[in-house]
C-alpha cells in the first residue's frame, strides 16, 4: 500500500480526553477517531491491527477443535429476566423498545443467546462436548469510559461457549481453551500472567483471568513474592493471622471519643495502632440488614460478601438504617449489644482487647474480645488482601500490582441451563442440564495492551505479528527519480514476495516522516536516501532495539525476511 494511497491522519499532539499512553498513540497514529464517549472509528491502520489479532484468534480456536458461529446482537431482554441477570448488569446494560414495544437490549455478553440456542439443537450426549466461538461487537453502557478502547462502551469480543455432559467433561473443555488463550497471546508477543479470579455477574465456580502488568491497568493483581499463587484482588485471599499473644482479657471499658467517627481519629486519640480496632459496617439487601466486623486496617470486599450471602448486590445501609439499628450516628457502631445477624472477617476472630464502636454517640469501648463480650454469626474470610498480607499456600509476602485484564474463562456448570432448560438425554435417557464453560478475549484490550506495554516517547513499536504492516519503505525525496523510482522497485518486489509493505510516497522533509514511521511504529523501516547514491547501499533500521543495517538492492529480499523471521521468533 502507498501512503498516499490510504488514509494514515497522523496527529503531533496529544488528544486532551486521553489519559493513557495507548489511547494517546491509536489517535496521534491515525488508528482511531472517536465518534463519542466510549464509541470509536477505527481508520486503515487500526482496522490491520484487528484483523491480524482475528486472524491469530481464528487460527488457534480452529485448531483447538472449535466451531465459529456469529449471534445476534440485538437480544430480547426476556433472555434475561430468565437467567436473572438485569439487576446484575444494573445500568450498563443498554436497553430500549422496537417499534412494537418489545424491551431489547445491544449484547453485553451472549451466555442466554447461546443458551437459548443450543436448548433445541443439543438433545443427547452424542451431539457432545463441543465448543462454539464468534467474534462479535458488544456494549456496555460505562458510566464513565476512559482509558481510549481499553475501557469503551462498545468493544468487540471473541467469546466461545463449551457444552459437557458432566463437571469432567468441562474440566477437559475449560483446560482445552485455557492452553489456547496462551498460545493466541504468545503468538501476540504479550507478556501476560493468569490469576485466579472472581466470576462476577458471569456466575459459575471458577475462573482465570489473563492479565497484561501494566501500571495503567485498572484492575489489581496480588501475586506470591515466592511461589505460583495469583490471583485478581476481588478473588485474592491472605494466610490467616495468627491469634494475638495477649493471654489476659483485660476489662470492658468505655472511653469519650467526641466527634471522632474514623478510625484514623480514634486511633491517633487513643495512641493505639488501627490494627487494634474493630471496624462495624452495616449492609443492606432484600430489605434485610447484616452487621460486619473488619480490622481497622482492613477494608470490605464486598464481591466475597455478596457472594457469601448469596446475593448479586449489597449496599451499605442508609444513615436512617445504621441509627435505627445501633442508637448511635454513624462512625460509633460496635458489636457489643447489636441486635443483627453480625459476620466477622476470619482476621477480627483472633483479634485480643480491641476497640470497637460503643453504640453511642462520642463512644468506644477498649479491651473489647469475642466470645466474651459479643458473638458472632459467622466467621469468613470477607476483606480484601493488603499490603503486609501473607501468601496463603506458603505463608511469603505478597506484592500489589495492576495489570489489564484482556481474558477471562468461566466454568459456568449449569447456571444458565438450568433457568434457560437447556437439557439433554444421557446414555441411560435420562434428562440433564448441559455443562457449559464460558470463554471471553477482548481484541480491542490486545491492541491497547500491547501498546501500554511496547511504546517509548516517539510512538508505539509493533511487535512483528500484530504490526499492520511489517515494513516501511520511506524514500527521502519523491521529486528526486532516482529515489522514488528505487522505493517503488524495492515496494514492488517485496510485495511480490509476500511481505506487508507500506510505501511513504508522501512529499515531505525526511525529518518529518521519520517522525511518522516511529510514530506508527512499523517494525522494518528501509531508508532510500543519501547513502545509495552514494554507496549503493540502503538503510535498513528495526523499531524495536534501534539497530540499523545496510543491504544492497540485491540482497534486500533476503535481509528483510531473515529480520522478519527472527522477529517472528521472538
Amino acid at each position: 500500500m502507498k501512503w498516499t494511497q490510504t488514509l494514515i491522519p497522523t496527529l503531533k499532539e496529544d488528544p486532551s480526553d486521553a489519559e493513557v499512553e495507548s489511547h494517546k498513540l491509536m489517535v496521534r497514529s491515525g488508528m482511531i477517531r472517536r465518534l463519542s464517549a466510549g464509541v470509536y472509528s477505527y481508520l486503515p491502520l487500526g482496522i490491520r491491527v484487528l484483523n491480524k489479532v482475528n486472524t491469530i484468534i481464528r487460527e488457534e480456536m480452529n485448531s483447538a477443535g472449535s466451531v465459529e458461529i456469529l449471534l445476534p446482537a440485538l437480544q430480547s431482554l426476556s433472555l434475561f429476566e430468565l437467567s436473572g441477570r438485569i439487576s446484575a448488569f444494573g445500568n450498563d446494560l443498554l436497553c430500549m423498545k422496537d417499534r412494537h414495544g418489545k424491551e431489547v437490549a445491544l449484547s453485553p455478553t451472549h451466555e442466554e443467546v447461546i443458551t437459548d440456542l443450543i436448548k433445541n439443537e443439543l438433545g443427547s450426549y452424542k451431539n457432545m462436548p463441543l465448543i462454539l466461538y464468534q467474534i462479535q461487537t458488544k456494549f456496555r453502557d460505562e458510566a464513565r469510559p476512559r482509558f481510549g478502547v481499553l475501557r469503551s462502551r462498545e468493544f468487540l469480543m471473541k467469546d466461545a461457549y463449551s457444552f459437557d455432559v458432566d463437571t469432567d467433561g468441562l474440566n477437559v473443555s475449560y483446560q482445552k481453551m485455557y492452553d489456547t488463550y496462551c498460545r493466541i497471546l504468545n503468538r501476540c508477543q504479550l507478556d501476560y500472567l493468569i490469576v485466579e479470579a472472581d466470576t462476577g455477574v458471569m456466575g459459575g465456580d471458577v475462573s482465570h483471568e489473563f492479565m497484561v502488568p501494566n501500571s495503567n491497568g485498572e484492575d489489581v493483581i496480588v501475586k506470591c513474592s515466592c511461589c505460583d499463587y495469583a490471583a485478581n484482588l476481588e478473588k485474592a485471599v491472605a494466610a490467616q493471622t495468627e491469634t494475638e499473644e495477649e493471654s489476659i482479657l483485660e476489662e470492658l471499658k468505655e472511653v469519650s471519643t467526641p466527634k471522632m467517627s474514623t478510625i484514623k481519629d480514634v486511633s491517633n486519640f487513643l495512641g493505639i495502632e488501627p490494627k487494634k480496632m474493630v471496624k462495624t459496617l452495616i449492609y443492606s439487601y432484600n430489605n434485610t440488614h447484616v452487621a460486619v466486623l473488619v480490622r481497622g486496617d482492613h477494608d470490605v470486599n464486598e464481591t466475597k460478601l455478596a457472594k457469601l450471602l448469596s446475593q448479586d448486590k449489597i449496599e451499605l445501609a442508609d444513615e436512617k438504617t445504621v441509627v435505627s439499628l445501633t442508637n448511635s450516628p454513624v462512625g460509633f457502631a460496635g458489636p457489643i449489644g447489636l441486635k443483627t445477624h453480625i459476620i466477622a472477617d476470619r482476621a477480627v476472630s483472633t483479634m485480643k482487647n480491641c476497640v470497637v464502636g460503643g453504640n453511642k454517640a462520642d463512644t468506644h469501648i477498649i479491651n473489647a474480645n469475642m466470645e466474651r463480650d459479643f458473638t458472632v454469626n459467622k466467621i469468613a474470610d470477607i476483606r480484601f488482601v493488603g499490603k503486609d498480607d501473607k501468601c496463603p499456600k506458603c505463608k511469603e509476602l505478597l506484592t500489589i500490582s495492576r495489570g489489564i485484564e484482556i481474558g477471562h474463562v468461566f466454568k459456568l456448570g449449569t447456571k444458565y441451563s438450568k433457568t434457560l432448560g437447556a437439557k439433554f438425554l444421557d446414555k441411560t435417557g435420562k434428562e440433564n442440564p448441559i455443562v457449559m464453560g464460558s470463554y471471553g478475549i477482548g481484541i480491542n484490550r490486545i491492541i491497547a495492551a500491547t501498546i501500554e506495554r511496547s511504546h517509548d516517547k516517539d510512538g508505539i513499536i509493533w511487535p512483528i505479528p500484530l504490526a499492520p504492516y511489517e515494513v516501511l519503505v520511506v524514500p527521502v525525496n519523491i521529486n528526486d527519480n532516482t529515489f522514488l523510482d528505487t522505493a517503488t522497485k524495492i515496494y514492488d518486489q517485496l510485495c511480490k514476495d509476500g511481505v506487508e509493505v507500506l510505501l511513504d510516497d508522501r512529499d515531505h522533509r525526511p525529518g518529518f516522516k521519520f517522525k511518522d514511521a516511529d510514530l506508527i511504529g512499523i517494525p522494518i523501516r528501509i531508508t532510500v536516501g543519501k547513502g545509495y547514491k552514494e554507496k549503493g547501499e540502503l538503510e535498513i533500521k528495526v523499531r524495536s532495539n534501534n539497530k540499523i543495517y545496510f543491504s544492497t538492492p540485491e540482497n534486500l529480499v533476503r535481509e528483510i525476511k531473515t529480520i522478519i523471521t527472527s522477529l517472528h521468533a521472538k
